[in-house]
């Protein structure tokens, strides 16, 4: 097998030594001196996925949950690697996996040049379906991208009927309700995600939005907070959990889910209002050291002071 050292590495993939220094401290990949043919590959997938500015923290924990939910050695290697936001998804095997979220993503690329288009990933359980049930499921999903909520719902009040477990109807059920603003039935059918896998992120979080709109703003920062628990790099979730401290007044709090949204996410308007917001909590808290200050009153004449000798 052919060996290439770390100035061949260098000049085949025109990256400087600094870049690659820089992979190896975030752990990226493994420092050393002599590299294998599929060690190119895996460090020119690294490079497509930086000049892309997928942040390296977000590659890192990918592959690391990629590792532990398919029990890969190389998921860069082992599968193709599907940029969704700031997070990676893996197709392998005829699936596309996200692995931080524990969830399938149906692949709409493939069906794309096969079976029809649609706008969005539809989210499910890794869990798979009760055999046969894949087809009504894309079928809601056509119907609810139609507009046509009620032939949606019935099909997944269909599906449920068939397997019970199946949580991604469940979350689409829900999301539904949510739309047509029947808030009580969506936080049904969200906790009734929750119920059938406590690890399900997504269901905590669509069940944090639905509690929000409720004002029930103690059980929705619940949700969240659980939702951030089992993904800690789960920016939306940090988003929605700043705004729902800054609506009971913990600013701090807010503050800290602010800067965690930022590190995650810093493109974009909602990584614009992220930023506004900060300033505005770091200026609030200057003011009220500031107003502290001020109100110092010195010892009054006659009253023993401290001095120095």
């Amino acid at each position: 097998m052919s060996s290439y050292n770390r100035q061949d590495v260098l000049r085949i993939l025109q990256i400087s030594a600094r870049q690659l220094q820089g992979w190896e401290r975030a752990g990226l990949i493994l420092p050393k001196a002599s590299y294998t043919f599929q060690d190119l590959g895996e460090l020119r997938t690294l490079r497509v996925l930086r000049e892309e500015d997928v942040p390296a923290a977000s590659i890192r924990d990918s592959i690391m949950a990629m590792k532990a939910v398919a029990g890969m050695d190389n998921p860069l290697l082992e599968a193709r690697v599907v940029r969704t936001g700031t997070r990676l998804a893996f197709r392998h095997g005829g699936e596309m996996v996200d692995p931080i979220r524990r969830q399938l993503l149906f692949d709409f690329e493939r069906a794309e040049n096969g079976e029809r288009r649609s706008a969005a990933a539809e989210l499910a359980p890794v869990r798979p379906p009760a055999r046969g049930l894949n087809e009504k499921f894309m079928a809601a999903v056509q119907a609810e991208e139609a507009g046509q909520k009620q032939c949606a719902i019935a099909l997944y009040e269909q599906l449920l009927t068939l397997d019970p477990g199946y949580a991604a109807a469940c979350i689409n059920l829900g999301t539904v309700y949510f739309h047509i603003r029947q808030y009580g039935r969506a936080e049904e059918f969200y906790r009734r995600a929750t119920q059938i896998d406590p690890n399900y992120v997504l269901a905590y979080f669509d069940l944090g939005n639905v509690l929000d709109e409720l004002e029930r703003f103690e059980e929705s920062i619940a949700a969240y907070k659980r939702a951030v628990s089992l993904s800690p790099r789960y920016a939306d979730a940090h988003y929605n959990l700043a705004l729902a401290f800054e609506r009971r007044g913990e600013e701090r709090n807010a503050l800290r889910h602010w800067q965690a949204y930022i590190k995650l996410d810093n493109r974009g308007p909602w990584a614009d209002h992220a930023r506004g917001q900060i300033r505005k909590l770091l200026d609030r808290e200057m003011l009220q050291i500031a107003c502290r200050a001020a109100r110092f009153m010195p010892p009054r004449k006659g009253m023993a002071e401290l001095e120095l000798v």
